[in-house]
């Protein structure tokens, strides 16, 4: 597939106003190709997530939560199997149609895009959809990350943390959290990436990244998010109104390279 203008969105986790929101947006913009990097569902309104998405046109990545589901089911199909209670409402919540369509995504998407050529987009990495990468990334794991993939552009997700990055002459970019977001500030964030036509020698190939902030009601998203009856209702709400700084999240990750 081609595409003049894609845009790019990962990690909504079941926050239902907030995709709506950035839906609306969207039709405002009309991109040629809608990318979704991975972890659609798994929140609070996993089913009003996805009726959101359906008819419409959108690439969808697989992330280890959307993995993880049908992982879950399986393994409580034995009724002594340990799990959290969020773990088993998570599952209950999705049915056998909703985990066979998650499980579906590819664990990697690629696009020509005019004049930035091939765009991989995955999870964590090309190589797993548990690692994390950030702007602090040694190269030395970044080039391991990648080993074996030669598309120029690569956009990741899992962190919930928005970067760009041009190392080991490629250039990694990370469009933030609709759902989730960790960025010091509520809102949902996604970018649109395209080509201007012209050379920079800041930005290869012309190369735009237009990190976006979409605004929505988080009262409403609240009084959603309490009827849901999720376990982590109250750490979801905290996180969507008081959300960690970038710095925070990029230290634990770090800290770990890979987490699930």
């Amino acid at each position: 597939m081609r595409a003049r203008r894609v845009a790019v969105l990962a990690d909504v986790h079941g926050n239902a106003p907030a995709l709506a929101a950035v839906l609306a947006e969207l039709e405002r913009e009309q991109p040629d190709a809608v990318v979704h990097c991975g972890d659609l569902t798994w929140g609070p309104l996993p089913v009003e997530t996805l009726d959101l998405l359906a008819g419409r046109d959108v690439l969808f990545v697989r992330g280890n939560a959307d993995r993880v589901v049908s992982e879950l089911a399986e393994r409580l199909l034995d009724p002594s199997a340990d799990a959290t209670v969020r773990e088993r409402w998570m599952v209950e919540r999705h049915d056998g149609p909703m985990r066979a369509l998650l499980a579906s995504f590819p664990a990697t998407v690629e696009l020509e895009v005019d004049g930035l050529g091939d765009v991989l987009f995955c999870h964590g990495s090309p190589r797993s959809d548990e690692e994390l990468v950030t702007v602090e990334t040694p190269e030395g794991r970044l080039a391991d990350a990648v080993s074996g993939t030669s598309a120029g552009i690569i956009a990741t997700a899992h962190t919930h943390v928005r970067y760009e990055r041009h190392a080991l002459g490629r250039t990694f970019f990370n469009p933030g959290s609709v759902g989730m977001p960790y960025e010091g500030a509520p809102g949902a964030y996604w970018a649109l990436l395209g080509a201007t036509g012209t050379n920079d020698t800041n930005r290869p190939n012309g190369l735009v990244i237009e990190h976006r902030r979409t605004g929505y009601d988080l009262d409403e998203t609240e009084r959603r998010y309490r009827e849901s009856g999720d376990p982590m209702t109250d750490e979801m709400i905290e996180i969507l109104r008081h959300p960690p700084t970038p710095a925070e999240v990029i230290a634990h990750a770090e800290s770990l390279a890979f987490s699930g």
